[in-house]
C-alpha cells in the first residue's frame, strides 16, 4: 500500500510505502497497486493513550471492548490503556487476560489493560500485581483510578512491588478526607452556586507524599490527571531532583474552566461538566497548558470515562463524574497547544504517542516513522473545523462536554500495523 502527500510531524510532502506492516519506504513518487490519498494531512506516530474507560467486563450499557476501541481508532488512537475500575475490578490475571484477548478480537486498536494496585480498589490489600504481570497480559501498569491509594504503608508496599519488573504505580491523586461530597473546584463559582468545594490541596498533598515515597524505595510513579497549578510546581520540583516521575493531562482540563458548570450554553448545574478531578480555574489551564509544553507534564491522556444517559441526564449531585475524550482529544490538543503556538507536531507526538507507549513499556508503539518501523500510523488534517455531534460518535456513551463546539481539525485515516482501522474518518 502507498499512502501519498503526507506531511511527516508536518514537514515537507512525502509517499509512504506500507509492506508486511512495516514502512518500508519514503520518499516521493512511489508506485504501488493500491494507494490512499493522505491530501496532504500530517502524519504521526499512532497514538496511545495511558487511560481510557472500556468499562466491559460490568459496564456494557456504557461501553464494551469493541465500541471503545472504535471510538480510539476514529481519534487516531492504535492503542489503549483499559484501566482497572470495572466489575469485576481488574485485580486478577484472569480478568486482565480477557480484556485483553477481547481486544485482540475486535482489533481495532491494541489493548493493553491496567491491573488494580489493591484488590477490589478498596485500599486494604494489595492485588496480585506479579500474577498479572505474568499473564497474556503483560501488565505494567498499575491503578486503582477512580480512587486514591491513600494508605501510605500500602501506596509504599506496591512502588516496591513492582520494581521486580519494571512496572509503574499511577496514582489517582485525591485526598478522601480532603473530598468527603466535594462537587466541583473548591473557589469563587463554587461558593456561589452553593455546591461542596474540592480543594486543590486535596490533590497536591497525595502528590508530593507519593513523589517522596516513589524517590525512597527508587521505584517509577505516574500520576493521572493533574489538575492544579500546585500539582504542576510540586512535579517539577521531584523532576529536579531526578526522580522517576511522570505525569499526565487531560485534554478537557488543558480547554475548559469551572465557569462553565455556572455559566454553560444550557444555564448552570449541568453534569457534562462533572468531573473527576474537577474542571479548576483559569489560571490553572494556563499552568496545566506551559507545564505541558515544558515537559513537566510528561503525556496528554483522555480519561475517557463513557456513561450512559440515565448518569448524567440527571440533577448534579447524584450524576456521574466523567467525560468520553477519545474522538476529540487531538482536536482539543490542537485548540489549546497548537495553535496557541505552546507545541508543534513533533512535540505533539511525543506527548501523545511516543512518552505514552514508553511509560507503558509498549514496544512496538510510538515508534518513530522511519523505515522499518511499524506502520503505526495516524493522518490528521488540522486545516478543517468542525462541529461536534456526539450521535456520530463510535463510542456508546454521549457524555461529551464539546457538543456544539467547533473545533479544528480531523482525523482522517489510523493504520495498525498497516491495516486501516479508519479511511476518510470512517472506520474500516
Amino acid at each position: 500500500m502507498i499512502i501519498r502527500n503526507v506531511r511527516i510531524l508536518g514537514g515537507e510532502p512525502v509517499d509512504l510505502r506500507i509492506a508486511d506492516g512495516v514502512i518500508a519506504e519514503i520518499g516521493p513518487g512511489l508506485q504501488g497497486d493500491e494507494a490512499v490519498d493522505g491530501a496532504g494531512a500530517v502524519a504521526l506516530p499512532g497514538l496511545v493513550d495511558l487511560h481510557t474507560h472500556l468499562r466491559e467486563p460490568g459496564r456494557e450499557d456504557a461501553e464494551t471492548v469493541q465500541t471503545g476501541t472504535q471510538s480510539a481508532a476514529r481519534g487516531g488512537y492504535t492503542a489503549v490503556h483499559a484501566m482497572a475500575n470495572t466489575s469485576p475490578v481488574a485485580d486478577t490475571a484472569g480478568v486482565v487476560e480477557q480484556v485483553w484477548r477481547l481486544g485482540r478480537e475486535f482489533g481495532h486498536c491494541d489493548v493493553h489493560p491496567v491491573g488494580a494496585v489493591t484488590v477490589g480498589l478498596e485500599g486494604r490489600q494489595l492485588a496480585e500485581l506479579g500474577a498479572m504481570a505474568d499473564s497474556a497480559a503483560r501488565v505494567r501498569v498499575f491503578s486503582d483510578d477512580g480512587r486514591c491509594v491513600d494508605d501510605a504503608v500500602l501506596m509504599r508496599r506496591a512502588l516496591e512491588y513492582v520494581k521486580a519488573f519494571d512496572g509503574v504505580v499511577a496514582q489517582h491523586a485525591q485526598e478522601p478526607r480532603l473530598t468527603a461530597g466535594a462537587q466541583m473546584n473548591e473557589g469563587v463559582v463554587s461558593g456561589r452556586l452553593g455546591l461542596t468545594g474540592w480543594p486543590a490541596v486535596a490533590e497536591e498533598a497525595i502528590i508530593a507524599r507519593d513523589c517522596l515515597l516513589a524517590a525512597h524505595v527508587g521505584s517509577r510513579l505516574h500520576v493521572c490527571h493533574v489538575s492544579t497549578a500546585g500539582s504542576v510546581e510540586i512535579l517539577r520540583w521531584a523532576k529536579s531532583k531526578g526522580w522517576n516521575v511522570t505525569a499526565e493531562v487531560t485534554p478537557h482540563h488543558l480547554l475548559l474552566t469551572d465557569d462553565l458548570v455556572e455559566e454553560s450554553p444550557v444555564g448552570a448545574y449541568n453534569p457534562i461538566y462533572k468531573v473527576n478531578p474537577p474542571l479548576r480555574t483559569r489560571a490553572d489551564v494556563e499552568a496545566l497548558r506551559a507545564a505541558l509544553a515544558d515537559g513537566t507534564i510528561d503525556i496528554v491522556a483522555t480519561d475517557h470515562a463513557p456513561h450512559p444517559v440515565e448518569d448524567k441526564e440527571t440533577e448534579w449531585g447524584a450524576a456521574a463524574m466523567g467525560m468520553v475524550g477519545l474522538e476529540t482529544a487531538l482536536s482539543v490538543v490542537q485548540a489549546a497547544m497548537v495553535d496557541t503556538g505552546l507545541l508543534d507536531w513533533a512535540a505533539v507526538a511525543e506527548r501523545m504517542s511516543v512518552v505514552p507507549a514508553r511509560i507503558g513499556r509498549l514496544a512496538g508503539q510510538g515508534r518513530p516513522l522511519a523505515v522499518g518501523e511499524p506502520a503505526n500510523i495516524t493522518l490528521y488534517d488540522p486545516s478543517v473545523r468542525t462541529e461536534v455531534d456526539p450521535s456520530a460518535f463510535a463510542s456508546k456513551s454521549r457524555n461529551t462536554p464539546y457538543e456544539g463546539m467547533t473545533l479544528p481539525g480531523r482525523v482522517a485515516a489510523t493504520f495498525l500495523r498497516g491495516r486501516p482501522t479508519v479511511l476518510e474518518g470512517k472506520l474500516v
